[in-house]
C-alpha cells in the first residue's frame, strides 16, 4: 500500500522493497505485467544515482521520485527505451504501475508513505503417517491405534 499523506489518497497495491544492489539492478526489467509497486531504496541522495532507463523494459510504468524526507521531488510516466533524471536529488524512487500517480493524485511536495506487502514463505509438502485404524474402548476411555500405518502423499 501507498499512500499520499497530504491528499490522504491510498493506492491498495502490492509494494515490494529493491533496497540491495541486486534488486535494484532487476528492478522491473522483462517484467510482462507490472501489477505491483516497487521502491528502491537507493544508498546516496543525488540526481544522478536516481536516474532510471527504461532498457529491457515490456512495459511504461508510473515513476514517483522522493527526497530522504519521502517529499515528490518529480514524478511522470515513463515510456520503454529511454532515459529518466529527476528534477531534483532523489533517495527514492518508486516505479508501479500506469496509474498509480494517478490514483494518489501526486504533486511535488507532497509526503509519501507505504506499507510494504510481506512475502508468504512457500509450503513444503511433507509425507504424514495415520494410524490405518482408530477405535474407541468405552470400557477404559481409552483411543486405540492400530499397527497399520498409512502414509499419505
Amino acid at each position: 500500500m501507498i499512500i499520499n499523506e497530504t491528499k490522504g489518497r491510498v493506492w491498495h497495491g502490492h509494494v515490494e522493497l529493491a533496497d540491495t544492489f541486486i534488486k535494484r539492478f532487476r528492478g522491473l526489467m522483462l517484467v510482462s505485467n507490472v501489477n505491483h509497486a516497487l521502491i528502491f531504496v537507493l544508498p546516496i541522495e543525488n540526481r544522478l544515482n536516481a536516474s532510471i532507463h527504461m532498457f529491457f523494459m515490456l512495459s511504461d510504468i508510473d515513476v514517483i521520485w522522493l527526497d530522504s524526507m519521502r517529499r515528490v521531488v518529480d514524478f511522470k510516466t515513463a515510456r520503454r527505451w529511454r532515459i529518466y533524471t529527476p528534477k531534483e536529488s532523489a533517495r527514492y524512487v518508486i516505479e508501479g504501475p500506469v496509474g498509480l500517480i494517478r490514483t494518489l493524485d501526486v504533486e511535488e511536495g507532497d509526503l509519501i508513505s507505504w506499507d510494504v506487502t510481506e512475502k508468504k514463505e512457500k509450503s513444503v509438502p511433507v509425507k504424514v503417517s495415520f494410524p490405518g485404524k482408530i477405535s474407541f474402548e468405552n470400557e477404559r476411555n481409552t483411543v486405540v491405534f492400530s499397527k497399520d500405518i498409512i502414509e499419505l502423499p
